[in-house]
């Protein structure tokens, strides 16, 4: 098992910047894939990015060149660095975890959520 808890949240104008944490507990996180997804008001939860172990990275489109992703495995924790943020990157996002070694983008192949944390972004 393995719990999650983002924190890091807020309430930003456009073109400003957020930093997510995420830290994890339970089996061992420097061996399972890790991911952020975001869902808004009315919409399906969609993938943000990811990484692996040992710190390969993939990103959405929407989000690739502005976002971040970086693990420290000896903190158990995930960051999400977001700069440059836009008034559609307004979501609960949330902390993800899978059993596996590999990457993926859908909610589906994810077995372990934190809480969620809402980020606003005011045009």
């Amino acid at each position: 098992q393995v719990q999650l808890n983002e924190s890091g949240g807020g309430w930003v104008e456009a073109g400003g910047s957020l930093r997510l944490s995420c830290e994890a507990s339970g089996r061992a996180f420097n061996t399972i894939p890790m991911a952020w997804f975001r869902q808004a008001p009315g919409k399906e939860r969609e993938f943000v990015a990811a990484t692996t172990w040992n710190g390969a990275t993939t990103y959405a489109d929407s989000v690739k060149g502005r976002f971040t992703v970086r693990r420290t495995n000896a903190a158990n924790t995930l960051n999400l660095q977001m700069n440059n943020l836009r008034p559609e990157d307004t979501a609960v996002y949330y902390c993800a975890a899978r059993n596996g070694l590999t990457m993926a983008r859908t909610p589906a192949e994810y077995d372990y959520w934190g809480p969620g944390t809402q980020v606003t972004v005011s045009s």
